[in-house]
């Protein structure tokens, strides 16, 4: 994998490196570079397989990290391929024209944490929250708490015993 970041190195602006294990490393990359350096991971290099792609909200840091998971399965190597972008214009370029799942996880990404992806089809149709009206629910800024409490209607709730409750229903005579 410290082969293969040198290489990298020599054509695009890589920073960060850091191996997990042989088989898995993760690096760095400014936004510009993000879809040249997967297509050539993916072209050039062989990692066919885009894994996931997933987000981390640094709320302190104003920012997203992303990170696309890619995989070579002439190496069974994985190599993590992060990006930042900024929380306050969060809009990253599309995957979809590399892998066709791309376009899920980018639909599930603007859906959860407000991330658009210009192009990508579908990207702003409702995917898992059909019919949703409040902000992105997995930003670490939304307070579960207060939208539940201005959505739902309050109900108490019976409080039990685990262990008592159990002989009740087990053992109801005793």
């Amino acid at each position: 994998m410290e082969t293969l970041y040198k290489e990298l190195k020599q054509y695009f602006d890589v920073d960060e490196f850091s191996v997990q294990k042989a088989s898995l490393a993760f690096l760095r990359v400014p936004k510009s570079q993000l879809v040249s350096l997967l297509t050539h991971m993916k072209d050039i290099r062989g990692y066919t397989h885009l894994v996931m792609v997933t987000c981390v909200d640094y709320l302190e840091q104003d920012s997203f990290l992303l990170t696309y998971l890619l995989h070579n399965y002439s190496t069974h190597c994985d190599l993590g391929i992060q990006v930042s972008i900024s929380r306050q214009n969060p809009v990253m370029d599309g995957i979809h024209h590399l892998w066709e799942q791309g376009r899920v996880y980018q639909r599930e990404l603007f859906e959860m944490f407000g991330i658009d992806f210009p192009g990508s089809p579908d990207v702003h149709e409702p995917m898992i929250l059909e019919g949703w009206q409040g902000p992105p629910p997995m930003r670490r800024d939304f307070d579960t708490k207060a939208y539940s409490e201005a959505t739902y209607s309050h109900r108490p709730r019976d409080h039990r015993e685990p262990e008592e409750y159990m002989k009740q229903q087990l053992y109801p005579e005793d």
